[in-house]
């Protein structure tokens, strides 16, 4: 049960959820880890996760950096999540406790154990429950804020997938890739720019040198979202791979590095860490979702608010306690659902569009969505299931390129939208080899820390690492 909870955990703990401030147990005496914005991040939150991330590792701690880089890093996740939640809650995204609720009975159905046996496991593992609600609430409002985000910027046309899939169809191999982001921010400096060459030039020579591993070098000194995963980008076809590598790593030997290259977001070096035909792949399968949704026309801009106003009150109704089904055939106005109870059967993540297959992915089964607005108008949605079908299938193979292109679209752009946030944020480090790291100008001055922060000594950097985000 150990390992199966920890799994459950991954995703807001290892993933570097922050836990709020205020559902902190009391403490004695708690140290200010880092300042972010008007927030603050406890070394409690930051110890914690520490501990979740070295839980992860348990049989494999030879792959972790020292601990004060690993402890850089952690840190560096937490803030990144207390900014996107500022953000999304200052675009008026939430999570209800119903929501919550509903969140926090899959972990626990997911598990094979109740929301009371979860509960009792959490405490056996030394976490009280109120943290846990509070680090899948920041989740779940981080991946809203990721939807919003990809909602009218993602958009993928039938002529990139007609070329993919031909692509495809003539590609015989595929490449597990990994790799390692030293980041510049847009419009960077000419001085920027040769510090960040400086900076990959030197990552690179560690590696060759054997002085340090692939994987260590991305937990150290990556600045992609996946550096504590080892910059590990998983397996990918020719057409998954940027056009910048893609024609030195069809020929390259397993275990070899492409770049530095500078690309879109910095400069990059891409390892192709192994080959497969795409025949040892697994067999190709697509997530298809059964759903009910009800949806509110707005027929012109007037109309808008008013349809707003009704889809808030039956979402309320729902709420409630109210049977959605019934709701969607009393009040829903698509012809085509409605009198089966908003029923829509089994589809792809993008048949209805990026929008609404979005909010159905974000969803856990039988929970209902908040009301977001598409073309068609206002919608609740409330996913009924999912499940793996073949990808053998026209329809299944056009929907899975199409999710595979905007999975790849909406990971590069959403990583450049976060590093404009961490670049635009206040930021005050406290704690670790990093600390006395500001940047951004503080909206008010900032707190002190509860204890005087102790010395402590800073690993080895290379040029730029100090100031690198």
């Amino acid at each position: 049960m150990k390992k199966l909870l920890l799994s459950a955990l991954a995703a807001v703990a290892f993933a570097g959820a922050a836990l709020p401030a205020h559902a902190q147990t009391a403490q004695p005496i708690d140290r200010i880890a880092a300042v972010v914005e008007e927030d603050v991040i406890l070394q409690s939150e930051l110890d914690r996760a520490m501990r979740n991330v070295m839980a992860q590792y348990a049989n494999r701690q030879d792959q972790l950096p020292p601990r004060d880089v690993l402890e850089k890093q952690v840190l560096e996740r937490l803030v990144l999540v207390r900014l996107q939640v500022a953000r999304a809650e200052r675009n008026g995204i939430r999570v209800s406790d119903e929501e919550l609720d509903q969140a926090v009975s899959g972990v626990a159905s997911q598990n094979g154990v109740s929301v009371d046996q979860l509960r009792q496991q959490l405490a056996a593992e030394g976490i009280s429950f109120a943290d846990f609600r509070g680090t899948l609430r920041d989740e779940m409002i981080s991946q809203r804020l990721r939807q919003s985000f990809a909602q009218g910027r993602i958009n993928v046309s039938e002529a990139e997938v007609n070329a993919a899939l031909s692509a495809q169809a003539n590609a015989g191999a595929q490449y597990h890739l990994a790799h390692i982001l030293v980041a510049l921010p847009d419009g960077a400096t000419a001085e920027q720019i040769a510090i960040g060459e400086k900076k990959i030039e030197g990552v690179k020579a560690l590696i060759d040198k054997g002085e340090m591993d692939f994987a260590a070098a991305a937990v150290r000194y990556s600045d992609s979202p996946n550096a504590l995963e080892g910059g590990d980008l998983g397996w990918r076809s020719q057409d998954e791979i940027p056009t910048a590598f893609a024609e030195q790593i069809r020929n390259l030997p397993a275990g070899q590095l492409v770049g530095p290259i500078r690309g879109p977001s910095g400069f990059q070096l891409v390892k192709l860490v192994e080959t497969r035909d795409a025949s040892q792949a697994a067999p190709g399968t697509v997530t298809q979702y059964q759903a009910r949704h009800i949806l509110i026309r707005n027929e012109d801009a007037a109309g808008d608010a008013q349809a707003k106003a009704k889809i808030d009150t039956l979402r309320a109704r729902i709420a409630g306690g109210a049977d959605f089904a019934t709701v969607a055939k009393e009040s829903s106005e698509d012809p085509n659902s409605k009198d089966k109870g908003g029923d829509m059967g089994w589809f792809a993540q993008d048949a209805f569009g990026p929008e609404f297959g979005s909010q159905v992915a974000g969803l856990n089964d039988g929970q209902v969505s908040a009301p977001f607005k598409t073309a068609a108008g206002w919608h609740i949605v409330q996913r009924v299931g999912s499940r793996q079908a073949s990808a053998n299938t026209d329809d299944t193979r056009r929907a899975q390129m199409r999710e595979t292109i905007g999975r790849r679209k909406l990971e590069d752009e959403y990583n450049r939208y976060l590093r404009e946030m961490r670049g635009e944020a206040y930021v005050d480090i406290r704690s670790g080899a990093a600390a006395g790291t500001t940047t951004g100008v503080p909206a008010q001055p900032a707190t002190p820390a509860e204890v005087p922060r102790a010395e402590r000594p800073r690993a080895p950097t290379l040029p730029g690492d100090a100031t690198r985000r």
